[in-house]
């Protein structure tokens, strides 16, 4: 059985694969318009929009009193009183895009009652169609996925991705990347948050971390990495994660080693872990090293 037997997920698949055409025919135009900053951005913008209203028009037409919430539109389709709400994201990676690197997608998650039941997230240019439900696993083109067996983290490929916006702290950032990146196999930076879950989930990588991520970016990962037998939560590793702008996600040995290297920059750690952090950065300061930065 594949979980693609509910007719709610059914819905989902439509409106992922025929956002997903819209995307390639777009991706196809791109070096046209790619003459001017403005044109690109106004023809993303664009891009944006259509692949957004067509997945609202395939959902809102199978169930119209539903709700929305979409990184486009907000809240301001459907019915934002019902207890079925459905998350968009119409094209993360919008930057890959724009350049012609080919790691973007589409994703769509439903929440019942508070809780992701079914999730989508579709690779137009891989044809990469990842979706669970709740209870029923998760899969990768009709074949079932699960998270790594790695248990060790030297052993590791973790993702995550980098800070962009004005304002977000560059330097904690290098230090959150330096305690990863000695510790692991390799970290990657692929430029599509939910896309980076979707691998986590299917084991092609081990462990993901990132800071101010929303709901439209993490809703439908977090069910397939939950279905495929991994964790997912904040840097402290509560599970109570999706509206708090950081995210956590691996295998279960892992996501506890990550928790134990990430959870002093989690805005929501113990006072005694940020003033560690306000050590390290003294320490760093003065050109010394910082305590757990010995050598493994």
């Amino acid at each position: 059985m594949t979980a693609s037997s509910h007719p709610m997920l059914n819905v989902a698949v439509r409106a992922a694969r025929a956002a997903g055409a819209i995307i390639n025919r777009a991706a196809l135009d791109i070096e046209s318009v790619r003459i001017k900053q403005k044109q690109i951005n106004d023809f993303v913008t664009e891009v944006d929009a259509l692949s957004e209203q067509t997945i609202i028009d395939t959902i809102l037409e199978a169930y119209p009193n539903h709700g929305i919430l979409a990184e486009e539109s907000g809240t301001e389709k459907g019915n934002k009183y019902s207890d079925h709400i459905w998350i968009i994201d119409p094209l993360d990676g919008t930057t890959n895009f724009i350049h012609g690197f080919p790691v973007y997608c589409v994703s769509i998650a439903l929440q019942i009652q508070g809780k992701v039941d079914h999730a989508v997230i579709y690779d137009p240019t891989r044809n990469d169609l990842f979706y669970a439900s709740r209870g029923r696993g998760a899969y990768l083109n009709d074949r079932r996925i699960r998270v790594s067996k790695r248990d060790v983290l030297t052993q590791c490929l973790i993702s995550t991705g980098f800070p962009f916006r004005p304002g977000d702290n560059f330097p904690q950032y290098m230090q959150m990347m330096s305690d990863i990146m000695t510790r692991t196999a390799g970290l990657r930076r692929p430029g599509a948050a939910a896309l980076d879950l979707a691998y986590v989930a299917a084991g092609f990588t081990d462990g993901f971390f990132e800071k101010g991520v929303h709901p439209w970016d993490v809703a439908a990962g977090s069910l397939l990495i939950q279905e495929a037998g991994g964790l997912i939560g904040n840097f402290t590793g509560d599970a109570d994660f999706m509206h708090q702008q950081e995210c956590m996600a691996g295998n279960p040995k892992i996501y506890a080693q990550m928790a134990s290297l990430l959870s002093k920059y989690s805005k929501f750690a113990s006072a005694g872990e940020k003033a560690a952090v306000r050590q390290m950065g003294t320490l760093k300061g003065a050109g010394q090293a910082a305590p757990d930065e010995a050598p493994l």
